[in-house]
């Protein structure tokens, strides 16, 4: 009676009576040969994987250095190195050092905003002797479309800084960061350093002159001073911050990111206590917890309220008595501004309505 049973995926079949020599070498070679099918399928598995690794890392080499890093505010593990800017401006503030640095935080589809700054309060002027010169903080984005723009945009302009992170709202404490380090490397012989947004109003002519008229160069940090602010916890809010991102109560006193305005040796020390200080989203909350780290508190530019986070109805009076105000669409930017420039002699009998 003949038997079978499978050995390695063959069947071999078996007699009851001893099988010849000769049967016997054939079925050796049959297992043999099966043998080394195998082994060469799996070396040429072996080749396949290989290929595969040195493709992705020859792709790894030649991505573009501008391809964004999701990098969450909360998720940052990493500070960024010296050589990371992928724009710069076209300035060398050694040569010289202007008065007072703005650094306006964008973003890449917000070309219109920037052409309104550009011709607006964001120009590079003189303003009783001292240089006012304005730069934009911008992220990345996944397309190379965009950073292409960008790229031509401050081959133009020369007003760009921008490093190799997405370019979302969570980002926003990088994107100022940025600014800062980049002031503390590039620009930190200059005066005074004022951070905002590109849907603000800036009135730069009032506040060059209460600068002067303030005469602190030092340590000094200004806006509209938010005091005992409490952490939202509701997760629904745009403002949101877990406790286990800030377990705190209240924040230290920090001014609204709409529009802050500090003495430049703080931001190399700024940038220094980042080091040590956990990330939250909120950027200006942030900015205030490094201050407080630094043992500064932001005081008031002048006696009364000239920042404010809140649109203000204009009138050539009572922007000329303000420094900030927000929520302002470019075509306004650019009708505001001529009329407040156009009108620099005109009598205003009081800065009533401002709120």
């Amino acid at each position: 009676m003949r038997g079978c049973k499978k050995i390695f995926g063959l069947q071999v079949f078996q007699s009851a009576s001893k099988q010849s020599t000769h049967e016997g070498i054939l079925v050796a070679l049959k297992m043999l040969q099966f043998i080394l099918q195998r082994k060469t399928l799996n070396f040429l598995i072996l080749l396949v994987l290989l290929f595969l690794c040195i493709v992705i890392l020859w792709y790894t080499w030649q991505v573009p250095s501008y391809r964004p890093l999701v990098l969450y505010s909360h998720q940052v593990t990493k500070r960024f190195q010296k050589t990371d800017f992928l724009l710069t401006p076209e300035t060398d503030c050694m040569v010289d050092p202007p008065y007072l640095v703005i650094l306006v935080s964008t973003t890449h589809d917000q070309l219109k905003a920037r052409a309104a700054v550009r011709k607006t309060w964001g120009k590079i002027r003189l303003i009783q002797n001292k240089t006012v010169v304005t730069y934009f903080l911008i992220g990345t984005t996944e397309s190379h479309v965009h950073q292409d723009t960008l790229a031509n945009e401050n081959a133009q302009h020369g007003d760009i800084i921008q490093k190799n992170f997405l370019d979302t709202y969570h980002n926003l404490t990088l994107k100022t960061l940025m600014g800062i380090e980049w002031v503390s490397l590039f620009c930190s012989s200059s005066s005074f350093v004022m951070k905002t947004d590109s849907d603000m109003f800036i009135n730069v002519f009032y506040l060059v002159d209460l600068l002067l008229k303030k005469d602190k160069k030092t340590n000094f940090f200004t806006g509209f001073i938010k005091l005992n602010e409490r952490p939202l916890r509701d997760t629904s809010s745009k403002w949101y911050v877990s406790e286990a991102e800030y377990p705190e109560k209240t924040y230290p006193p920090f001014c609204s990111g709409t529009g802050y305005v500090f003495s430049a040796d703080l931001a190399q020390k700024i940038y220094n206590a980042s080091r040590h200080v956990p990330v939250v989203n909120l950027e200006d909350v942030y900015v205030g917890l490094c201050l407080s780290k630094l043992n500064i508190t932001p005081e008031p530019l002048t006696t009364k309220n000239v920042f404010f986070s809140h649109r203000i109805q204009f009138s050539v009076c009572s922007f000329r008595n303000i420094v900030t105000t927000h929520r302002f669409k470019p075509s306004e930017i650019l009708l505001y501004w001529r009329a407040l420039e156009e009108s620099m002699d005109a009598e205003c009998k009081s800065d009533d309505g401002l709120s």
